[in-house]
């Protein structure tokens, strides 16, 4: 079998395990909200969060070198 396909399953039977032994509901409060969920979906939650900040923060400091190196470029250009 595929390496991947053996990790996928081993790291999905992980997940299943870790929802099933966390389904109590918990409250959030946040700031004057008031939320009731269970504590993997709060752990999804914050881990998506996470992972889409992380994303953006990426893509942003990708974004500014690549207008940094174009205006780099376009100064050489005038130069010459």
């Amino acid at each position: 079998m595929n390496i991947k396909v053996i990790l996928f399953t081993i790291i999905s039977c992980l997940a299943v395990v870790f929802i099933i032994q966390n389904v109590a509901a918990v409250t959030v409060n946040i700031f004057f909200w008031q939320v009731s969920l269970s504590i993997a979906l709060l752990i999804f939650i914050i881990f998506a969060a996470g992972f889409a900040a992380g994303w953006f923060w990426r893509s942003f400091l990708a974004f500014r070198e690549t207008k940094r190196e174009a205006a780099e470029i376009q100064k050489n250009l005038r130069a010459q």
